[in-house]
């Protein structure tokens, strides 16, 4: 689709590649409409430090994202007259202190707009590596089920708290979870289901779009997040979906947007959102109808 609402760096995020202007220049090769840049929200405590950031203290990670949003200024100036550039971050939770501090950070750089995505479960990261994830379930007391009805409930406080424009990768505690050991779905236990939907009916409530995240893929998973059976109760309820590629560098801009499009065309999704800023500052939704339709594919080679 012409647009995405979720990228990341590696001159911003340690587990990306290249530099902003990169992925900036690579969308505009695209013939992308609208990028959204949302390089993560800095972390304020030692713990939270990911390993590949040992060298690292949190007050490097609040100067990083300074020169984040100084960089995307100098980038929208530079390029916005051939591309419309939103800045926004994506969020953490981690304790609620985590929340409190995002609300000051939006405040401060006066931010477009958040992807609301949690990344953590019981202040632990779940989407870093297998094994960490594994230790989130010892956690949990070995029991998956409690791990994904953290995961829900704490997903919730986020969305409840900072109402994100955009819902980042809605399952993400699918990562890593066994499906090819036949480990079975805990999604499928229904008073976990009702956590999932109940999350989804207040994101709705509020206005919240849905990315259709095609990093999924990249993970091996069937689906790009969220996998089929929550999509369609998301557009059941009338819920607005967008696109995303969550890109980390230049070479994922627009990744997996072929099977994107074979994706929202089996899922019958015709119309999609997206966000553009006015010339009085607003941030606003948008529909792209007859979306599967757009120029944008053939032009990139997708249809």
């Amino acid at each position: 689709m012409p647009f995405t609402f979720h990228s990341h760096s590696g001159q911003f995020c340690r587990h990306a590649k290249g530099t902003l202007e990169n992925v900036v220049k690579a969308a505009i090769a695209k013939n992308m409409l609208v990028l959204g840049l949302t390089e993560h929200v800095p972390r304020s405590r030692t713990q939270d430090l990911y390993p590949e950031e040992s060298d690292l203290t949190t007050n490097d990670l609040h100067t990083a994202f300074h020169a984040y949003v100084d960089e995307a200024r100098r980038l929208r100036s530079q390029y916005g007259s051939q591309i419309h550039i939103l800045i926004g971050a994506e969020t953490e939770y981690i304790t609620h202190d985590t929340l409190d501090e995002l609300k000051r950070l939006r405040k401060k750089y006066d931010l477009d707009f958040l992807v609301g995505s949690l990344h953590h479960v019981n202040g632990m990261p779940m989407d870093f590596s297998p094994e960490l994830y594994e230790q989130i379930v010892e956690h949990c007391n070995g029991s998956r089920s409690e791990m994904f009805r953290r995961y829900f409930d704490e997903q919730l406080v986020l969305l409840q708290e900072l109402q994100p424009e955009i819902v980042g990768h809605f399952d993400l505690i699918r990562i890593f979870h066994p499906y090819s050991a036949g480990v079975e779905d805990p999604l499928l236990q229904d008073d976990i289901r009702n956590l999932a939907l109940r999350n989804i009916e207040y994101a709705i409530s509020y206005g919240a779009i849905f990315e259709i995240n095609t990093r999924a893929w990249k993970k091996g998973l069937r689906d790009a997040y969220p996998q089929r059976d929550l999509l369609q109760e998301i557009l059941a309820r009338g819920g607005r979906i967008t696109l995303s590629d969550d890109s980390h560098g230049e070479h994922d801009v627009c990744m997996h947007y072929d099977r994107a499009l074979a994706y929202l065309r089996e899922m019958g999704v015709k119309q999609l959102h997206y966000l553009r800023k006015t010339a009085e500052g607003a941030v606003q939704v948008r529909v792209l109808d007859n979306a599967t339709e757009h120029e944008f594919w053939a032009a990139n080679g997708f249809s």
